[in-house]
């Protein structure tokens, strides 16, 4: 239901972000009312994920097109074809992603944050799902529920809003944010790094308001990610064995999920010792450090598993890990999924024995969840203590501590930094 009043624009703190790997500075932000179809939220916690450090410290790389990352291509192309802004012919979609990827903005002064929960302020035309006082989770992806994607239950690559990458809203192509006049870019179509946001109100999911705020925002992004790894996209099978590449809070989720489907083995692989006790509590049976051992872990985790694992998770964000996991998986059906958003050389290079011999590659972004259809799911397993995620926070500061929280996640000394707003 529409507010009775058109709301106005709001003044408030943001954590701007002026330039890659820059201290972020708290910055006074004029917070536009929200568009047809969006809402504006008042942030209550909101968690730092890594992909948004990696890309905080990020600078433009220029792509040769003989290195186009395939990995981003779907998105790409949907994104072309939603605006028809070419014919469709494959060759011309594909020439205009690969230009669009060689090119990217240096996008600052941007705010960041996409793993946020909060309450609604205001509502903008149109919209009928969300009313002030709601509870929502916002999240980096959408579901339109009109697209090709989204009635087909296959995916949640929405058309229309999709994963967006130049920092400005899905609708009109502009920002919400402001100093002085001059726009601040978004990220994610989210930027929770700030007291107020404006989200589209296909990028936000009505809550539960009796689960807490500073613990239910970890499934706006890692937790659900690691979960529907599991879950959708693999799909574990009772008994089986499996092996996940990097300990963080999505390696970790992927661990809860495999074991609540009664995996037998979860080997996990990580470079820190101190994983491997956190790993425990999620159903880690057995631990890997890479830096302790005299030959491949490859040939570790086929010694440990009879020729390989059935399942093999890449969450470390590395495209040479992915080769390492599919080594690591069984001849014949072992399936390697891969999670983790590189932070360079995002090509991935394999042998091709390696698929001839039947094992499988496949992504997964969000988990394969559709927000509005499966994350209520998720939010009642949680306060149905089905899953874990409190122990996954392992860092509790204030709006005012946020560099901190980022300084800790560069330096490996946390999984999760819940950062509270003053409310």
């Amino acid at each position: 239901m529409a507010a009775a009043s058109s709301p106005a624009a709001i003044t408030c703190r943001a954590a701007v972000a002026w330039a890659p790997g820059q201290a972020l500075v708290m910055e006074e932000v004029e917070v536009a009312p929200p568009e047809a179809m969006e809402i504006r939220v008042k942030v209550v916690s909101t968690s730092i994920c890594r992909s948004d450090v990696s890309q905080w410290q990020s600078k433009v790389r220029r792509q040769r097109r003989s290195s186009f990352p395939l990995y981003l291509l779907p998105s790409v192309l949907a994104r072309c074809l939603h605006r028809a802004l070419l014919p469709y012919t494959p060759g011309a979609l594909i020439d205009y992603a690969v230009s669009k990827m060689q090119a990217q903005p240096d996008l600052f002064p941007r705010i960041f944050g996409h793993e946020a929960s909060g309450v609604v302020e205001s509502v903008g035309e149109g919209v009928a799902e969300f009313q002030v006082g709601d509870h929502v989770l916002t999240v980096f992806i959408g579901e339109c529920m009109s697209c090709k994607h989204c009635v087909s239950g296959k995916s949640n690559m929405c058309q229309k809003l999709g994963l967006e990458r130049r920092g400005v809203m899905h609708s009109d192509q502009k920002t919400r944010f402001s100093i002085r006049g001059e726009p601040v870019y978004h990220y994610c179509a989210v930027s929770s790094f700030s007291e107020y946001t404006v989200v589209h109100s296909g990028c936000a999911v009505k809550i539960n308001p009796a689960v807490p705020m500073d613990r239910i925002c970890l499934l706006s992004c890692g937790v659900s990610a690691g979960l529907g790894a599991a879950w959708r996209v693999a799909d574990i099978s009772k008994g089986s064995s499996v092996v996940i590449f990097g300990l963080g809070t999505v390696g970790l989720s992927v661990a809860q999920g495999a074991k609540l489907r009664g995996a037998s083995m979860i080997i996990g692989v990580d470079t820190n010792p101190e994983k491997q006790e956190k790993g425990k509590a999620f159903g880690v049976t057995d631990f890997i450090n890479p830096e302790e051992l005299m030959e491949p872990v490859p040939q570790v985790v086929k010694r440990l598993t009879n020729g390989g694992a059935d399942y093999s998770f890449e969450c470390v964000g590395d495209t040479g890990v992915v080769s390492t996991a599919l080594q690591s998986c069984s001849d014949g059906w072992g399936l390697t999924v891969t999670l983790g958003v590189p932070k360079a050389k995002p090509e991935v290079s394999a042998h091709y024995a390696l698929l001839l011999s039947g094992r499988t590659l496949k992504g997964s972004l969000f988990g394969g969840w559709r927000p509005k259809s499966d994350l209520p799911l998720l939010v009642d397993k949680y306060a149905n203590k089905e899953i874990q995620v409190d122990d996954l926070v392992t860092h509790d500061m204030s709006f005012g501590e946020i560099n901190k929280a980022l300084e800790l996640m560069l330096e490996n000394r946390c999984l999760r930094c819940v950062i509270h707003m003053p409310q």
